[in-house]
């Protein structure tokens, strides 16, 4: 690697000025956020970052996703591009540095390297990509960007349909011009995303930086138990065809299913609905959500092959009926090796212990990662806080992994031509 590339580092007082005047856009009380895709403070967020990018004298760009995006061009025209980012959005009454965080240390790489005249053989990109937490449809940007969002994902949105239609209208987008977003693969050397961990290990084990190796893959369905309503005061308990017994049965298994059989993978009944949804009715139906994770693909089809059978036995134990109804899913996915040794490499040379990390939760880089090579790079969570107000990472890693993020891309880029062309 050429030595002067391995001395730069980020403009630190930059990167935390630009941290502070964003994290005003969406403020939610004392310390929260709220920037879900679409709203006026997201879009107010994504002019910022258009007017930050243009005043570092950055090309700025739009695709049909609405995924946003700070240019940097090389000397060819036809030559690849390093992406680099996240996401601007939040969930409602969020943390300041989930996505956020990723997007601006991305945008000062850019700046970082043009300031110092470096002559790249690729483009380099700052990608924010649309909705990456699924308000309206999870994943959004980056599948669209992907080729991997279908018009079924569009039709049936994990928020509500009305909403997405007018998100897009509000925004300028169409719904075919979405789904037609896709990046030509062979046109991208790569995408590399800093985040922060959003669980308790790198900070328990007093690490500065995870290397991602595997991203878990996430499934969703809607489970629905179909009894007989009847009077909750004359009705013998042992006869009775209780729609809430099975799904609560179920919620409770599911739970010790993953931690007897599937340690290290998650499942969540996050969501019950009953009906007639009355104290003196026995429930007649009972809908309830199931979100599971798995980070390897034959155990993530293990656990999903266990959740379904014993929610079907929960409902033949009760005497119900039910309906399995499959809402999607985002599979586990490895992080490429040559992108994981970059970032080792990296944060050993700036003097940072590292180790190999998977990431739980869902990302952007999960969507890139059979169509480039893909890294991710992890700094703590304090006491593995996300998606709340009290989410916070120190600064002190932020400027670590933002550093790390500037050298494993640098890394990267003088080997990106020994790496297979055909990915």
């Amino acid at each position: 690697m050429n030595e002067s590339w391995s001395n730069l580092h980020i403009n630190q007082q930059r990167f935390q000025d630009d941290f502070a005047e964003l994290c005003l856009i969406g403020k939610s009380g004392e310390r929260g956020l709220s920037r879900t895709a679409f709203s006026d403070a997201h879009q107010a967020a994504r002019a910022w970052f258009q007017q930050k990018a243009r005043q570092a004298g950055l090309e700025v760009k739009v695709d049909a996703a609405g995924n946003h995006s700070a240019r940097l061009e090389c000397a060819k025209p036809d030559a690849p591009t390093l992406l680099l980012g996240s996401h601007l959005d939040s969930v409602p009454n969020g943390g300041r540095y989930d996505g956020a965080l990723g997007v601006l240390a991305a945008l000062e790489v850019l700046r970082c390297v043009k300031e110092h005249r470096l002559q790249l053989p690729v483009h380099l990109e700052a990608i924010d990509f649309t909705d990456e937490e699924g308000f309206l449809v999870s994943f959004l940007g980056s599948f669209a960007f992907s080729g991997k969002l279908t018009a079924q994902d569009m039709a049936n949105p994990r928020g509500d349909r009305q909403l997405l239609e007018h998100s897009l209208q509000q925004a300028g987008l169409t719904e075919q011009g979405v789904l037609s977003a896709k990046r030509d693969p062979a046109s991208l050397a790569g995408y590399l995303e800093l985040h922060v961990e959003q669980g308790p290990l790198l900070e328990k084990e007093g690490v500065s930086i995870g290397v991602v190796t595997h991203i878990s893959g996430i499934s969703f369905y809607r489970l629905s138990y179909h009894g007989k309503a009847g009077h909750a005061g004359t009705i013998d308990m042992e006869v009775r065809r209780d729609a809430s017994q099975g799904a609560s049965a179920f919620t409770l298994a599911a739970r010790q299913i993953v931690l007897e059989q599937f340690r290290g993978c998650f499942a969540n009944v996050g969501a019950a609905h009953y009906e007639p949804g009355l104290f003196n009715v026995i429930p007649e139906k009972a809908v309830i959500s199931l979100e599971f994770r798995a980070a390897y693909p034959q155990q993530f089809q293990q656990l999903r092959e266990a959740l379904l059978q014993r929610a079907r036995q929960e409902a033949e134990r009760f005497q119900l009926e039910m309906e399995i109804e499959y809402l999607g899913q985002r599979l586990p996915v490895e992080m490429h090796q040559t992108m994981q040794d970059a970032v080792q490499q990296s944060a050993h040379q700036l003097g940072l212990s590292a180790v190999p990390i998977i990431a739980r939760a869902g990302h952007d880089a999960q969507a890139l990662a059979d169509i480039c090579p893909t890294g991710m790079i992890f700094i703590p969570s304090v006491a593995g806080i996300s998606h709340s107000p009290d989410e916070h990472t120190h600064w002190e890693d932020c400027l670590n992994g933002a550093n790390v993020l500037l050298q494993a891309a640098l890394r990267w880029i003088v080997n990106w031509d020994k790496e297979e062309k055909s990915y």
